[in-house]
This record gives C-alpha cells, structure tokens and sequence, in this order.
C-alpha cells in the first residue's frame, strides 16, 4: 500500500479480489463526493496511467478509483498466471464494488467505461442494477462487428480522398474485413488498421504520443511496459465475446441512469452507432453528449469539455 500527501484521497494498494490480489488507485478531494470506479479499455490496457493527463479536476467532483482488470496492468505483474474470461471479471467486478462501498460507505458506485470497459459495463449493469448509482459509457461498443466495418470504411475514405497508393495497397492487403469471424486472425488484421487509422488521425485526436503519457505518469514502473506486452496474450481469451458482443441484439432496457459521451470524431467506435442505440434506450434517466473535435479517447482530446459534462451529471 502506498500514499502521498499531496491530495486528501490518493493511495495505491493491492486488495484481495475473487482470490487473487488486484490493483486499484484510488484519488480525490473529498470523502463527500460520489465514488466513480474507472473500467479501462484494451481489454489489457489500464487507464491508470493515464489518469494524470485527463483527471484532476473530476477529483473536485468525484473520488476517483482505477482499477487494473485481472489481466491487465499491475494486476497482471502481480498475478502472471491468471487470465480474465469475462465471468471471472464480472465476479471480480462485483467484488470491488462492494470493497468501494464498504470503504467508503456508499449505497452505490458510478461506474465509468471506456472502449472494452464499457463492454464490462453494459453487461454488469444488467445483471447488478442495484449496486450502481448510475452508468456513463465513453467510446462506448454496441456492435463489435459493425463498429470494424464502419472502421474500415472510413479509412478507405480518408485513403483515398489523400491518393495515398501505399496505404492503400496497405489496406487492401486485409482482404475480407472484418470477415466471418472475429478471431486471432481478424485481431492481427484490426492492428494492422488502427495503425492505419492513426496515420489518418481516426483515432485519439491528441498528438501527445501514448508512450510519453504512460513514462511521465507518477504510478508508472518498466514492469508496466512488460504488462502491455503480456496483456495481448493474457486477454486472448475475451476476443471470441468482444467479437460477438452486439447490444442491439437484445432488449435496450436498464435499471440505472444512462449517460454517453461520444467524441464525434470517434472512428473505432463509431459515434452513429452509439447515437442509433441510444434512441432506443428505456432507462430511469438518460442523457447523450456528443462531444465535438473529440475521438476515442475523447476525455484526454478535450478534457476541459469532458470535465463541464462530468458537472452537469453532478448538479442533476
């Protein structure tokens, strides 16, 4: 466990969870405020790294807490052995919420998930309504699958409006895309194409390189870079449920608050389709914010936008 003294909230620890020990990082201003547990992406990317570069002013609002899903980040240092199925991670889910509630003593937790975070997201809040206050998706995935068609779309849009032959020829070497399944050979293919997309800026708007982001970070440690490393083979067994995760294919009703922040600029999780699903939402309270000039990654493209969204939610 560890501490600083810099912030009223801010500690590192590891806790006991579904038997095994996981990382959480947790940091805030105030015990008063609501507590907003942070469900990263990949899967196997943690967020925590990242948290310097887009958070600090949402620890006036809430308190904060990252945790490095079984599989991923410092989790995985900790545990080399032990792959995530999304079962385990919706157990292991469940479990830190009610570490979070207990700790803090809160009823409930908002939860906030970003990319494969709001896959877990979306499938706790259906089978767990009760323990969340309310739900905000960011890069949120309906349909997997038409999410890498609608990708591999606009980049050969981009490609060609730029008459760029090589990455052209690049692309065309994908062949079938996405093609009939969504396996190993589809997923070396989707990194072949993200490459692409960020030639033609279709991903995070910011030009700041992810690398640098991750070595300036106050948490990070060189095993953290072997974790991003090991996490692709850690997490191959959530490619076969990533990649028939479609939530178009059932009832769109939920018992908590639903917020969305898209980044209009959002090609690998397109924006259309989170806005086309979010019309057929029932939900208690819902809200959709599109945020312009903002891609994947939108609360790190536009962070002063992202924080006046996260206040409006507070003031409802």
């Amino acid at each position: 466990m560890k501490t600083t003294p810099t912030k009223l909230i801010e500690l590192e620890e590891y806790v006991p969870i579904n038997g095994i020990r996981q990382y959480l990082f947790h940091s805030g201003t105030s015990y008063e405020n609501p507590v907003m547990l942070f469900l990263h992406g990949g899967p196997g990317s943690p967020a925590s790294l990242f948290a310097h570069v887009f958070q600090d002013r949402w620890e006036d609002l809430f308190t904060v807490v990252h945790w490095d899903q079984r599989g991923a980040g410092k989790t995985l240092t900790k545990n080399p052995h032990s792959y995530p199925t999304v079962d385990l991670l919706i157990e292991d889910l469940l479990e830190i919420i009610q570490y979070l509630k207990q700790r803090y003593q809160r009823e409930k937790i908002v939860i906030l998930g970003h990319s494969w975070g709001s896959v877990l997201g979306s499938v706790f809040i259906k089978h767990h309504p009760d323990a969340v206050e309310y739900y905000i998706g960011v890069g949120q995935v309906i349909s997997k699958r038409e999410s890498e068609r609608l990708n591999y779309a606009r980049v050969r849009e981009a490609i060609l409006q730029a008459n760029d032959t090589n990455a052209l020829k690049k692309l065309d070497a994908l062949g079938e895309y996405p093609g009939q399944e969504l396996d190993d050979e589809w997923l070396k293919k989707s990194l072949r194409l993200r490459t692409l997309q960020g030639k033609f800026h279709l991903t995070v708007k910011s030009k700041v390189s992810p690398f640098k982001i991750i070595r300036t970070s106050p948490l990070f440690k060189f095993s953290d870079l072997t974790a991003l490393v090991k996490g692709s083979k850690a997490n191959r067994t959530l490619v076969d449920f990533l990649g028939k995760f479609d939530l178009n294919a059932e009832p769109a009703d939920y018992e908590v608050p639903i917020y969305y922040i898209i980044g209009e600029d959002d090609w690998q999780t397109p924006a259309a389709l989170a806005q086309d699903y979010f019309t057929r939402i029932h939900a208690p309270f819902k809200k959709f914010f599109l945020m312009p000039h903002a891609g994947h990654m939108a609360m790190v493209d536009q962070p002063a936008q992202f924080f006046d969204i996260l206040s409006e939610m507070r003031t409802r």
